[in-house]
């Protein structure tokens, strides 16, 4: 199955160089075909499950802590409005 590596990089919004496209062109194809092979394993009555393994106390009690100061929690942050992040306008209008 031939996969357009340059595609799926528009999609994730990635900037790929043609030596890149060509590195991960055989790993994206080698990983869609083993998800392929999966797909033909007979699955009839078999229960869907969550885990592979029954958890057991996996949540915690709820507990109020202290969290981060706004300073350190905002210190990296390359943009910022007060105490928020800024971050760009991703949605894009639906086409016609």
């Amino acid at each position: 199955m031939k996969i357009d590596v340059a595609y799926v990089a528009e999609l994730a919004r990635l900037e790929l160089t043609d030596e890149e496209k060509n590195v991960f062109q055989p790993q994206l194809e080698s990983i869609v075909g083993y998800v392929d092979k999966i797909s033909s394993v007979d699955v009839e009555g078999v229960e869907p499950m969550m885990h592979g393994r029954p958890l057991v106390n996996a949540f915690r009690e709820d507990v109020v802590r202290p969290s981060l100061p706004v300073e350190v929690a905002l210190g990296n942050a390359p943009k910022r409005v007060g105490d928020e992040f800024l971050l760009p306008k991703i949605v894009e209008g639906a086409e016609s």
